[in-house]
């Protein structure tokens, strides 16, 4: 027997994410009743097909504008906390050669775990604790929580902050990636729980742990 394959840390880290990124997309939604369109008030953007349509209550937390605010920015900054704490712990103990893509190791195995899923590939390319293609999605979302923390510091602090807030093309365009950023991590979590569903053993090992021999 070795150790778990997960970490008591990975695994409690993990777990207050899901926490956390629930409760932030919930009060953002609510957030975007306010004005539930994008571009300029008055000049709402052509892009986004809801313009003018509020997200479905069900969706929201914070009930109103100034309440959905508090609890999005106090969430925030425990999910700054929680993604530092996990980045730290992966560099401190080495987790991060298993668990984040590196290009030169990963690019051709992602592929070929992608073809493989599309079954148009056999046999899947060789596989350690996740397979090239997971390393890919899972850095993916620190990169989209990266995103997400500075789009919203300019959403935040945008006088404060006039050079992040000019990388985002201003606070507009910021609040856009915003947006996208919350959209492409429901789409993560939506593949992350289909495949958890496809090999659900994987919830044990992110529970409870499991031994790397089992």
């Amino acid at each position: 027997m070795r150790g778990p394959v997960h970490p008591w840390a990975i695994r409690l880290l993990h777990w207050t994410s899901v926490v956390l990124l629930v409760v932030m997309a919930g009060s953002g939604l609510q957030i975007l009743v306010a004005f539930p369109s994008f571009g300029p008030q008055g000049e709402p953007s052509r892009w986004y097909p809801w313009h003018g349509s509020p997200p479905p209550k069900l969706l929201t937390i914070g009930q109103w504008l100034a309440g959905a605010r508090h609890w999005h920015f106090a969430f925030a900054w425990l999910f700054v906390a929680n993604g530092v704490a996990y980045l730290a712990f992966l560099f401190a103990t080495g987790e991060h050669r298993e668990r984040l893509f590196r290009p030169r190791r990963d690019a051709v195995g992602a592929l070929q775990m992608l073809a493989f899923y599309l079954r148009l590939r056999r046999e899947p390319p060789p596989i350690a604790l996740y397979n090239p293609l997971q390393r890919f999605a899972y850095t993916g979302a620190i990169v989209l929580g990266a995103v997400s923390v500075a789009s919203g510091l300019v959403l935040y602090k945008p006088v404060q902050l006039p050079l992040l807030r000019a990388l985002f093309l201003g606070y507009d365009g910021a609040r856009a990636v915003h947006f996208f950023a919350l959209g492409a991590l429901a789409l993560f979590t939506v593949a992350h729980v289909l495949m958890v569903l496809r090999y659900p053993r994987t919830i044990r090992a992110m529970t409870i742990g499991q031994a790397r021999d089992d």
